[in-house]
């Protein structure tokens, strides 16, 4: 073999080759492949065959996250030093200097101010590799004065998590800063400032128990470790294996407890689209009031075509209005305490300029049947939207709540009206639309607005025909005579004054033109947005109580009884006139002939 002569190489060529020479093979940890040329791995340190997501150091993951050159570190030179004079394996002195200069950080949590997406925002960033990410006295510290700092400058905060918990070494002072990092994020949410949450891997402990799990939004990265207890710690404490999956970021989202799986690739611009939306200034405006949509009036024999309308299997869904009529639609998931009922769809979006709340009830799960976890998750997601200023808009589509003994143990009563009481004060302007089955309670569950649309050929009732027809008659089959008799329809909601505005759809219905049918509706609740915001939040409060309280009032049926009674009675004299008056008119022409046996 012959020796290569180098002085022959060209000096760019020969730095490459070095360079390779010079290179590392690496593997991915979960499936093996060879990460070495692979470019996704190279910058995102994510495995391009199986996804799965490599640790990754704090500064390199802010280099993904902000925009080029506007990240500003502060609180740089914040250093912990030994407050238990801490005896162990090696002096925890020299395990903080170890972790410094392998690093090339000061402590496990990085701060500063950056913009993403051209959204100013604080940003903390955990590191792992320092100590496992664990929260001792200086990063609780530096992590309470990011939050202090986002409060200063009237700005969101996106936390970055990676630890293991609490740092051991400095005993109960490391413990009081789950404290300190917790009472630091209520009052930053108190200011009505977003805080958004990402949970890496991994994320466990007393971090996870704090701040962690305090973020108006909490996402997550594929396949993270999450949880507060240790994997060993839980299976010996339950006494038998745990469920596959357990302590991952999908297992918690499957659980309610975090809001979505995001791709580190993605990250960045999930987040650029929630601090849009969420630090959202713009409001709805108008150049000129539209006039409402005529809707044509439909005879009572045609009830029963209105139901069958309702429940086309055609007919456009919560998600098919959705995808229509808003843009930068970001989902959030789980009611934070059990499961994320997939049957209500709740986020963020954009309507026509204006960050919104949208919540639909989804047919294409579970019939749209809503578990206690669903109302609960559209109760958290109303909340938010209080705090931000946000309106709401719900699209209501369902036979009613899931009426099952899970859904009984789990409170689907409390959750139903608890819902309906959150709904009564919410200080931001509420538009709710039955887009097609409005199904008793579990439709009217996410009913109580300012402003209530009907799809023109949905329904909206306290009962199934079916159901009234079995209880009345004793036989579902006499479904179609009770349709009538419910006053289920639009117009008949319109008429009892049950709700404001009727949409017209297309004709034939909406599955018959799915796009025209989102254009009007879009048109026409932009047109009731607007009006509900002209008024201050303790005026549409005080409105929407006079509105439900006016419903069914003894003084509104007593009015009513008494001017459907003298319209019948004029009604009958009206037809005893026009008898008499062809009578007498029949007389003249001499076609009355006179009663002989009466006269004698």
């Amino acid at each position: 073999m012959t020796k290569r002569d180098d002085s022959l190489t060209p000096p760019a060529q020969q730095d490459e080759v070095e360079e390779q020479q010079g290179m590392e093979e690496e593997f991915c940890l979960f499936c093996g492949v060879n990460l070495s040329q692979s470019e996704i791995y190279l910058r995102y340190r994510v495995c391009p065959e199986c996804s799965f997501h490599h640790s990754i150091p704090a500064r390199q993951r802010i280099e993904l996250l902000a925009d080029s050159g506007s990240f500003k570190e502060v609180n740089r030179f914040l250093t912990s030093i030994d407050p238990l004079s801490f005896s162990g394996k090696e002096p925890y002195e020299e395990r903080l200097h170890e972790a410094q200069r392998r690093t090339g950080l000061t402590e496990a949590v990085i701060t500063g101010v950056c913009t993403i997406g051209g959204n100013p925002t604080v940003i903390a960033v955990l590191d792992f590799g320092f100590m496992g990410g664990n929260m001792g006295g200086v990063v609780g510290e530096k992590i309470a004065l990011a939050f202090e700092l986002a409060n200063k400058r009237r700005t969101p905060i996106i936390t970055v998590v990676s630890s293991g918990g609490a740092r051991v070494q400095e005993g109960m002072l490391s413990l009081m800063q789950m404290a300190k990092t917790a009472a630091a994020a209520k009052h930053l949410h108190s200011q009505r400032l977003p805080h958004i949450a990402v949970l890496t891997n991994p994320t466990s402990g007393e971090v996870y128990a704090s701040f962690a799990n305090l973020g108006d939004v909490i996402l997550a990265e594929p396949k993270a470790l999450i949880g507060f207890a240790p994997l060993r710690v839980v299976e010996q404490t339950s006494g038998k294996p745990l469920p596959e999956g357990s302590h991952t970021a999908e297992y918690h989202m499957l659980h309610g407890m975090i809001d979505q799986v995001v791709d580190r690739t993605k990250m960045r611009r999930i987040l650029s689209i929630l601090l849009d939306l969420l630090s959202s200034r713009y409001r709805l405006t108008a150049t000129k009031r539209g006039k409402p949509y005529s809707v044509t009036e439909h005879p009572e024999e045609q009830a029963w075509q209105t139901v069958q309308l309702a429940r086309h299997k055609q007919r456009p869904t919560a998600l098919d209005y959705i995808s229509r009529i808003t843009s930068s639609f970001v989902e959030l998931h789980g009611d934070r305490h059990y499961g994320d009922d997939k049957s209500i769809i709740c986020g963020v979006a954009e309507l026509s300029g204006e960050a919104v709340v949208i919540i639909g009830q989804e047919r294409g799960h579970n019939e749209g049947r809503t578990y206690p976890e669903g109302f609960r998750k559209a109760q958290r997601v109303m909340r938010l939207a209080a705090v931000f200023g946000m309106p709401v808009i719900t699209l209501i589509d369902t036979p009613g709540a899931y009426p099952g003994i899970d859904a009984e143990e789990r409170g689907i009563g409390n959750a139903i009206a608890s819902t309906l009481a959150l709904m009564s004060d919410l200080p931001t302007p509420i538009v709710s639309v039955i887009i097609g089955e409005g199904g008793s309670e579990g439709a009217l569950a996410l009913g109580g607005a300012d402003k209530i649309l009907m799809m023109e050929n949905a329904i909206y009732s306290v009962i199934s025909p079916e159901g009234a027809a079995s209880i009345i008659y004793r036989d579902a089959k006499k479904a179609e005579e009770m349709a009538s008799a419910l006053k289920l329809t639009a117009l008949d909601c319109k008429e009892l004054g049950v709700i404001d505005t009727v949409v017209p759809e297309p004709e034939g219905g909406a599955h018959a033109d799915a796009d025209e049918a989102a254009r009007l509706l879009k048109n026409t609740i932009i047109r009731e947005l607007l009006d509900a915001q002209q008024l201050t939040p303790a005026k549409l409060i005080k409105n929407r109580y006079k509105k439900f309280r006016r419903m069914g009032e003894y003084s509104s049926y007593f009015r009513a009884a008494i001017s459907k009674e003298v319209s019948d009675v004029q009604e009958l004299i009206q037809r005893g006139v026009s008898k008499i008056k062809q009578r007498f008119s029949t007389a003249e022409k001499g076609t009355l002939q006179p009663d002989k046996s009466k006269r004698d």
